[in-house]
């Protein structure tokens, strides 16, 4: 299989094949020479493509909230507090949150009532700071495992090139 081609079925492969040909893919696609908003458009539509996952977008720090940037996917919301919500949760503690039912997380920010399960990542700046999160949704209940976590830590250290 040649997973650095364009024309993959990538509902046939499994979740280890998908995330294997999302970092061949994205170390393709990846460019430092053009600014961020550019880059996190492509990486935004490359895991929304591969995976079809309900949303999938980037946050970026502004002061003390996030604001939306680049994602695939219904309309979301445009800022979230720092603390407030998965996204402003993961921020504020500066870790990833997986979390198999959102009705059940306190303070869930419902920018979708099809979101049912969410994975929320921090991304760093090459000095360490939280630049934003890359927020992923499903619209089905524990979608997400440890694979996915680690996989999409592994994709996000990968940005710290373009921030």
């Amino acid at each position: 299989m040649n997973l650095d081609s364009p024309q993959i079925n990538w509902p046939n492969l499994s979740k280890e094949e998908k995330y294997q040909g999302l970092h061949v893919q994205w170390s393709g696609l990846i460019d430092p020479s053009v600014d961020a908003v550019a880059n996190l458009s492509n990486a935004s539509a490359l895991l929304h493509s591969i995976f079809q996952w309900w949303w999938v977008g980037f946050y970026r720090v502004e002061g003390k909230k996030l604001i939306l940037g680049p994602f695939q996917g219904p309309p979301a919301c445009t800022s979230i507090e720092l603390g407030k919500g998965v996204c402003g949760s993961a921020w504020a503690q500066s870790t990833t949150l997986l979390v198999p039912d959102v009705e059940l997380f306190p303070g869930h920010i419902a920018c979708s009532a099809e979101s049912k399960s969410e994975i929320v990542i921090p991304i760093h700046t090459p000095t360490g700071e939280i630049w934003g999160v890359l927020d992923v949704d499903s619209e089905h209940l524990n979608h997400f495992d440890k694979t996915d976590q680690m996989e999409l830590e592994k994709f996000c250290r990968s940005l710290e090139i373009i921030l």
